[in-house]
């Protein structure tokens, strides 16, 4: 048994220890001390709930404010954590504590599950990635319990702070609140939006990038991979925000009740957790259809590589787009500033993009099939479990067993990438030989 498990590729050995992460919390989420009626809940929803911890989605078939124990929540919180920063960076973690040198095959794991292109300097970043997100978690809830004291016991107000930090930074989406209301509830609070919105940014960023921002003095000097996140990154989060603030200005269920603080929050914070973590400030279930498609298309690009959110990610995005601004303009390479991109890393862009398509299209027919449902509130639903986002129309606690079943396994695609899955699933066979070049008439 031993010398099979020695024998896996990286790839496998990332969804067998997700998979067991996920049927660990399951096990642990099912005990009648984990939840406040004090009986066994069914499978499916301990399950459903594990899977979308682990993979820091946030969508929830149970009120995790209301029918969660302490004991249950603390086991989601520990979820997020290492499904956010992954199992190998925590075990990674336990060889450096007891002074333990990292192998060289656990390296090339690091180096799949931080999506890195070499193994060069991976326990290094792996010390950074730890330290940044204690770092970010600690004064997150140290901000967050602080406003929340004038609210509720102090006692209450830091187990909030630190749970809701944890899901903010690792892009998960659960809260405490209860009655699925999220953060509704601060709408119109400056700190609550601002600090929330620093976090879920900084989460979604990507470790590269932090690890470059905090080690450079000179903007120009960044690499061309943490300019490219941050373009981006800045003008989706502009633009969702505009986009959101035009479509939704006059919407009495949403921004036509607010003032123009709460306006610009609001259309901020929605476009930030949009790509990425889940928790939202207005009822999502109140947008306007062409909001809510909108909302799809930002959560199918999600976050940046590297980090804890998921979507084909920001590079990927940026790559499709300069492909098709060198196509129109008859230009041979892909440029981005002042440097070519490989064709192998277009390839790979089409190929994440195109498999991701495929499964969201895939799950959403079949749940269309199956679940008693508007087609927009599907493919939001299934949009928002691939991305690891996990805002909701409401669709998910009415999910039937195959549905709950279907969205978990988006859930876990999701934070794992198709192309990750596929490299388990798939057997590599180096080609011996070239095909001779052919010519297909496009367009």
């Amino acid at each position: 048994m031993t010398a099979r498990i020695f024998k896996l590729n990286p790839p496998q050995i990332l969804v067998l220890g997700f998979a067991a992460i996920i049927m660990v919390g399951t096990l642990l989420l099912m005990l009648p001390i984990a939840n406040t009626t004090g009986e066994r809940i069914a499978f499916i929803d301990a399950f459903f709930t594990a899977t979308s911890a682990t993979c820091v989605t946030g969508l929830v078939v149970l009120d995790t404010g209301h029918y969660f124990s302490v004991f249950g929540q603390v086991v989601i919180a520990v979820l997020i954590q290492l499904g956010g920063l992954g199992f190998m960076t925590m075990t990674t973690l336990i060889a450096i504590v007891f002074r333990r040198k990292i192998s060289l095959r656990e390296r090339l794991i690091l180096q799949q599950a931080l999506n890195q292109n070499s193994i060069e300097g991976i326990v290094k970043l792996v010390r950074k990635v730890l330290f940044y997100s204690i770092t970010i978690e600690l004064i997150g809830a140290l901000i967050l319990t602080i406003r929340w004291s004038f609210d509720m016991p102090f006692g209450k107000a830091l187990y909030f702070g630190v749970f809701h930090s944890i899901s903010l930074f690792n892009n998960a989406g659960f809260d405490l609140f209860g009655d699925f209301r999220s953060l509704t509830l601060y709408v119109n609070d400056p700190v609550i939006n601002i600090v929330s919105m620093a976090i879920i940014i900084l989460g979604g960023l990507g470790f590269v990038v932090l690890s470059d921002l905090v080690g450079i003095r000179q903007i120009r000097k960044l690499s061309l991979h943490s300019k490219v996140v941050i373009s981006v990154t800045s003008f989706l989060i502009i633009f969702g925000a505009v986009v959101f603030l035009f479509l939704e200005f006059t919407n009495p269920r949403t921004l036509g009740q607010l003032d123009s603080g709460g306006t610009i929050l609001a259309s901020f914070f929605q476009s930030i957790t949009t790509r990425t973590t889940g928790l939202n400030t207005v009822d999502i279930a109140g947008l306007r259809q062409v909001t809510q498609f909108f909302f799809i298309i930002l959560m199918f690009i999600g976050a940046s590589p590297g980090s804890t959110g998921g979507g084909i990610k920001t590079t990927t995005f940026a790559i499709l787009i300069g492909a098709v601004i060198s196509m129109v303009k008859g230009q041979d390479d892909v440029v981005m500033f002042r440097y070519r991109i490989p064709q192998e890393r277009i390839f790979k862009a089409l190929t994440i993009t195109m498999l991701s398509l495929v499964v969201v299209i895939g799950v959403t027919m079949i749940l269309s099939t199956i679940e008693d449902s508007s087609f927009l509130a599907i493919l939001f639903e299934t949009t928002s479990a691939f991305g690891t986002v996990g805002l909701s129309m409401g669709l998910t606690p009415d999910l039937s067993l195959i549905g709950k079943l279907l969205i978990s396994l988006t859930m876990f695609v999701g934070r794992l990438g198709p192309i990750t899955l596929g490299y388990a699933l798939s057997k590599k066979n180096k080609e011996l030989y070239r095909h001779p070049e052919g010519k297909i008439i496009i367009g």
